[in-house]
């Protein structure tokens, strides 16, 4: 049985700056480049039988660089809806709202291109993408391509435990993580691995 690779997209201008970004689509950074072409010796040897990818231009051209072919692009990997939070920073949220922390308290909501989601949302856009993934596994590896969020969350929900539980897992920019089984059991193989 093969592992679901999990692959954070490279550095942006906004992942530099710390700034929430979901649905915006920024291009990778200079260094974002470079971060994804090292990814490709994280993932010589690996057996990927299908490559799953976020929409965004981030995502799809970390995958480039990092040498994996997109076999799908698919929306559920998209980034969490961070709604009226979109392109702000915790220190200026928390101007506003003190102690605010995404996993607890959620986001507001925003205009018609950042509705907004919670918590839950997201982890049912994680199911779906965990449904479609676990079958191909019987004939190798899966790498899914996608953003810091939503992949925490997807774990969690691989771990069978609650979307918010995804907080319990840090993932930088331009890493590599694996989500494998140990008898049977779901387990983290390796976790927010930088590129070589």
């Amino acid at each position: 049985m093969g592992e679901l690779i999990l692959v954070r997209h490279g550095e942006t201008e906004w992942s530099r700056a710390r700034r929430h970004t979901g649905r915006t689509d920024l291009p990778l950074t200079a260094q974002g480049e470079k971060q994804a072409r090292s990814l490709r010796g994280a993932l010589d040897g690996r057996r990927i039988v299908r490559t799953l990818v976020s929409p965004a231009e981030r995502a799809r051209r970390t995958a480039e660089l990092a040498g994996l072919g997109v076999d799908e692009v698919d929306p559920g990997l998209w980034e969490w809806d961070y709604g009226g939070y979109e392109g702000m920073t915790t220190a200026v949220i928390r101007e506003e709202r003190p102690g605010w922390f995404l996993w607890d308290d959620g986001i507001v909501p925003g205009d018609a291109e950042h509705p907004g989601e919670t918590v839950e949302q997201v982890g049912e856009r994680a199911d779906t993408v965990l449904a479609r993934a676990r079958p191909l596994l019987a004939d190798g590896d899966v790498a899914l391509v996608a953003h810091g969020h939503v992949l925490r969350v997807l774990t969690a929900r691989w771990l069978g435990l609650e979307p918010a539980q995804g907080r319990l897992f840090a993932l930088g920019t331009g890493t590599v993580s694996a989500l494998g089984a140990e008898h049977q059991r779901p387990v983290i193989s390796a976790w927010n691995v930088p590129a070589p």
